[in-house]
């Protein structure tokens, strides 16, 4: 009866573009029984690469030999394979500060099952959001960093909670710089919210210097975290459209909803493995 047992899996590619690799991934699936469900793909004639994403359903006892054989087939240097079983949930955690919007938003998400992950753990700055994170279930660090001169024990702090321990790091209004070295030491992908569409009011007050230049739109990017700051790939965008009439509170209302949802959405996207990363840009499927 074990053998009858039918699993999802998924598959997340990325090699350079040649005829023949939606051949040979559908045709090994079919020889292990597999059924495709999903089936998402994007070549490129500017840089040569392809990228393609799978889902599929299979009888469980063939799942491991569906993997063995295309990694065998597609065996490359500059082949990149993920096999993912949306069954195993991947562990999230989430840094923030002060500012609660966004931790909020995820927590509701999380303990609703509208982000397919565990949420592990919420680290901050601040202690002032103890009570909500351990009304949710989920444990929560305070680690409070007052200086730039701070940061690397800071860093440390994080590491021995953070390694080989999660496999996403979110972070949801951190307003913190993470050092290249820690982006390296964590060893899993780092989600940042931006408030703004990137390139567009760096740095502290950005609904101030909104509303003094006179924006007509209030945007937000969800993005990858890596040493260049605010230039990792970009995962997730949108806008919302405002006037002279709005003051510099009510653009910061706005932009709050919209870094919620733009945030949710990057986290989702990842999630349901449907990011494939290319240099500095990121194809979602």
């Amino acid at each position: 009866m074990e053998s009858l047992l039918t699993v999802e899996r998924r598959l997340l590619l990325s090699c350079p573009d040649r005829p023949g690799i939606v051949a040979v991934v559908s045709g090994l699936l079919a020889d292990c029984a597999a059924n495709i469900t999903s089936l998402d793909e994007h070549a490129e004639p500017a840089n040569g690469r392809f990228a393609m994403r799978v889902a599929y359903t299979l009888p469980s006892a063939r799942a491991q030999e569906a993997q063995s054989r295309i990694e065998a087939q597609l065996d490359g240097e500059d082949i990149e394979l993920r096999f993912s079983d949306p069954a195993t949930l991947p562990r999230v955690a989430v840094l923030c500060s002060s500012e609660n919007h966004c931790l909020t938003d995820l927590l509701w998400r999380f303990a609703s099952d509208e982000l397919r992950g565990r949420l592990v753990c919420v680290i901050s700055t601040s202690d002032e959001h103890r009570t909500a994170v351990a009304a949710a279930g989920v444990h929560y660090h305070h680690l409070p960093v007052a200086s730039r001169d701070e940061m690397s024990a800071h860093e440390e702090q994080l590491l021995e909670l953070l390694v080989g321990k999660v496999d996403l790091v979110v972070l949801a209004r951190y307003m913190r710089i993470l050092s290249e070295q820690f982006l390296e030491a964590v060893s899993c992908p780092a989600i940042n919210i931006h408030h703004g569409f990137l390139p567009a009011f760096k740095g502290g007050r950005p609904y101030e210097q909104a509303h003094e230049r006179g924006v007509k739109l209030i945007g937000a990017t969800a993005h990858y975290v890596t040493a260049e700051l605010d230039e990792g790939p970009i995962i997730e965008q949108d806008v919302v459209r405002v006037s002279h009439r709005d003051s510099s509170d009510d653009l910061r209302r706005v932009g709050r909803d919209v870094e919620r949802v733009v945030l949710a959405r990057a986290v989702r996207a990842h999630l349901e493995d449907r990011v494939v990363r290319w240099d500095k840009r990121a194809l979602v499927f």
